[in-house]
């Protein structure tokens, strides 16, 4: 599946960038022209069923993957994943072959959410996806109106169906990595619910480095952009 990507600068250096569930490329409104300016040709990606890409019949990790793979260039310096771009990413490594990857709270749940969990998450997600501006500004106080936003046009743009396999652990399997792949840089928001500690300490003794943001909460380039910019330093 050919993805809708986009683009920022024209440098020899590439850098991919993959965003997060229910958002699309537009997430990194700010990251894309900075590092454009550092030379990078930016590329990013909205995933299947997001953003102004093509709906799938049938939504799995392994094909989210699949549509990143066929969509951006290969061998890239930088990729960078968040939530599940960044669980996305860490089953695409191996294709995309970065010369570094860097994983924003990546959703590394593993066991840790149990089948009843993943069987009522849908119900919560329709939840999320009908606020309004009002609700997701009050949610995330810290985000600019730009933000706000582009969140509820990325809510807008969904395919809800994405939904039917997620209480399936074979089609949407949210375990972290057994290996490092490429140098690799785990970036955790302040007291992460995605990521424990037991995983984080496992990344950490597989050669991850790990970093935290401090205050951030999960979509840590919305919350804290200055500490965000702060925590990529030696890896852009």
């Amino acid at each position: 599946m050919q993805l809708f990507t986009r683009e920022w600068g024209t440098g020899d250096r590439v850098a991919v960038l993959v965003h997060g569930l229910f958002s699309s490329s537009r997430t990194w409104h700010r990251l894309g022209p900075e590092l454009a300016d550092k030379g990078y040709r930016v590329v990013a990606v909205d995933l299947a069923g997001h953003g102004q890409s093509p709906r799938s019949r049938w939504y799995s990790l392994s094909g989210l993957v699949r549509g990143i793979a066929e969509s951006v260039p290969v061998k890239p310096e930088l990729a960078i994943g968040h939530s599940l771009g960044g669980l996305a990413l860490s089953r695409l490594v191996r294709v995309l072959q970065p010369e570094r990857a860097v994983y924003i709270d990546p959703a590394f749940l593993g066991n840790r959410l149990p089948w009843w969990q993943r069987a009522g998450a849908p119900m919560l997600f329709h939840g999320i996806l009908n606020r309004r501006e009002r609700s997701v500004a009050r949610s995330n106080p810290r985000w600019g109106k730009d933000d706000v936003e582009i969140e509820v046009g990325d809510y807008a743009s969904f395919d809800r169906s994405f939904f039917k396999n997620f209480g399936d652990g074979r089609a949407m399997p949210l375990s972290e990595p057994d290996r490092m792949t490429v140098p690799s840089m785990m970036m955790l928001a302040d007291r992460s619910k995605l990521v424990s500690e037991s995983v984080s300490e496992r990344m950490r003794r597989l050669g991850f480095e790990i970093r935290t943001v401090a205050g951030a909460g999960h979509t840590v380039h919305r919350d804290d952009f200055a500490g965000f910019q702060k925590a990529l330093t030696g890896w852009v």
